[in-house]
């Protein structure tokens, strides 16, 4: 599973591993930068570039990227949906199932609450994922946040639409629901 934080200077990327009892594994953890200075055709493809090799060297089955919001800052919008934009076109390319997920799903995901502040998901993501520290900067902790959140709350629903759910994945996605009453 690949979570992808989009972001035009600091493109978040992890990777982890989940087990049908949400018991999860990293992978890898990292940032692609871009220089703010460098035009935004190279700073497009400098992210296109990162995005693949990290790809291309863990082989994810999913690609789960943060969904763009409205923000007051309107260049900080535009460029976190350009970044996103080139995140679900590399997992377009490689063949890759692809979902968004708004910050608030994220963070009540991963802390039960969806006004998190960032350290609570820092947090949260390193304890779940057994690490002795918290993972940094935190584009990269909310890479991590968003490739959990999809394995936790979409995984069940796609495999069901790919074919017969595991014993672990049915009881996951009845609890779900349940909850969603």
């Amino acid at each position: 599973m690949l979570g992808i934080d989009p972001g035009l200077t600091r493109c978040g990327v992890g990777v982890v591993d989940v087990a049908p009892d949400r018991s999860a594994v990293l992978v890898h953890v990292g940032v692609v930068r871009s220089d703010p200075d460098a035009p935004i055709e190279e700073r497009l493809a400098i992210i296109a570039r990162g995005l693949r090799a990290v790809v291309d060297a863990h082989e994810p089955d999913v690609v789960a990227v943060e969904r763009v919001f409205a923000q007051h800052n309107r260049a900080t919008v535009m460029g976190t949906a350009q970044a996103s934009g080139i995140a679900l076109l590399v997992a377009g390319e490689r063949g890759l199932a692809a979902a968004t997920h708004t910050p608030s799903e994220v963070k009540a995901a991963i802390t039960g609450y969806g006004n998190a502040d960032k350290r609570q998901v820092q947090t949260m993501v390193a304890r779940v994922l057994r690490l002795e520290e918290l993972p940094k900067p935190a584009d990269a902790a909310d890479a991590l946040a968003l490739a959990l959140c999809h394995a936790w709350r979409g995984a069940p629903a796609q495999a069901a639409a790919s074919g017969p759910l595991t014993p672990a994945q049915r009881a996951w996605a009845d609890a779900e629901r349940l909850a969603r009453r």
